[in-house]
């Protein structure tokens, strides 16, 4: 159980030109602007970063999510299958998660804006250490899509919003510990 996630981020310094460019090419918003907070849990001793797996619970507005994460395939495109369902109660799940030994590792939150052109998904992410956009679908989709707005391959990150945190951690030697907008300003 669970899909086969593929996809790229790319850094989207002027949100406004790309919104244009996804209009050009076919897309639309599927979901506008939406804050969205995430808190990924571990057990002690980091044993799920340590088999390259995450589990995430998400808050998307007013919906919740868990997901859970499996380790990732290298390539030019970010893969992993991904199991995901929503959830009820946010916070009894988070109740449910401390009584079985697993903490808070890493919180992060954005400002997400979902388009589609109803084969895959761009989505841009305004955070606290800049914007982000992500690509999802097919690698052969991500990567004509890719094209289309001018995005070449040399700017593909595969990278998660962890991994981008601590390289903007130690390029900018803040004392952050999560990618919030209260830590981060």
């Amino acid at each position: 159980m669970g899909e086969k996630e593929i996809e790229i981020k790319f850094r989207a310094d002027d949100v406004e030109g790309l919104a244009r460019r996804l209009e050009a090419a076919g897309f639309y918003v599927a979901t506008s602007r939406t804050h969205e907070t995430n808190t990924l849990y571990d057990f002690p001793g980091g044993l799920l970063r340590k088999r390259g797996e995450l589990l995430r619970l998400r808050r998307y507005g007013g919906q919740w999510t868990v997901t859970h994460k499996g380790k990732g395939a290298p390539g030019r495109h970010k893969q992993r299958v991904e199991t995901e369902t929503g959830v009820g109660n946010g916070e009894t799940l988070e109740a449910i998660f401390a009584r079985l030994g697993l903490a808070p590792s890493f919180r992060y939150e954005k400002f997400r804006t979902e388009w589609t052109d109803g084969h895959g998904h761009v989505v841009v992410d305004e955070t606290p250490i800049g914007n982000f956009a992500e690509i999802e679908g097919t690698p052969g989709w991500i990567d004509r899509t890719a094209e289309a707005l001018g995005v070449a391959e040399a700017e593909y990150i595969t990278q998660s919003y962890a991994e981008l945190f601590t390289d903007w951690k130690r390029r900018t030697r803040s004392k952050a510990q999560n990618m919030t907008f209260a830590e981060c300003r």
